[in-house]
């Protein structure tokens, strides 16, 4: 299991650890949706095609290692490919921060906030899955909990 917790208390920065060692980081460009995953000290980039269109993509040294597509704008739902096999990454459900990852009709993974008011996460990813992807995974739920709070900042102002 994997646990990813935000580094400070407002960042959408976070530490990916599993048991008490830490395995990734996620930081998280304040332009567009884009950012580093640091793996087991490599540095994939991780990025969306178009400026508001396009797929979520995961590259290491300048090859593309997964992709996400979102095929629409008003689900929270994102089509992940990995080596050719397919993913559906979607809310556990309705009114949930949670995320469930399916391949097939099969649940194979989770991501399970912490608490109410916290956006520290449990991560049940399927360990044949490489870790930069599983990271891949928990960056796109954060894309999505960035997304709902910019949402929420901006219809209370």
């Amino acid at each position: 299991m994997l646990t990813a917790t935000p580094k400070r208390w407002f960042s959408w920065d976070f530490t990916i650890e599993e048991g008490d060692r830490q395995v990734a980081a996620i930081d998280v460009s304040s332009w567009r949706e884009r950012g580093t995953l640091t793996v087991d000290g490599v540095d994939h980039r991780v990025y969306r095609e178009g400026i508001l269109t396009g797929d979520f993509i995961l590259e290491a040294a300048g090859t593309v290692v997964a992709r996400a597509e979102k095929p629409s704008a008003f689900r929270r739902v994102f089509l992940i490919e990995y080596h050719g096999r397919r993913y559906v990454l979607q809310p556990t459900s309705v009114l949930s921060r949670g995320m469930t990852l399916l391949e097939g009709d099969r649940s194979v993974g989770v991501i399970a906030p912490g608490g109410i008011l916290t956006r520290r996460a449990d991560v049940e990813l399927p360990e044949d899955m490489p870790l930069a992807v599983r990271v891949f995974v928990i960056w796109l739920t954060v894309i999505l909990w960035k997304r709902d709070s910019d949402a929420g900042a901006a219809s209370a102002g």
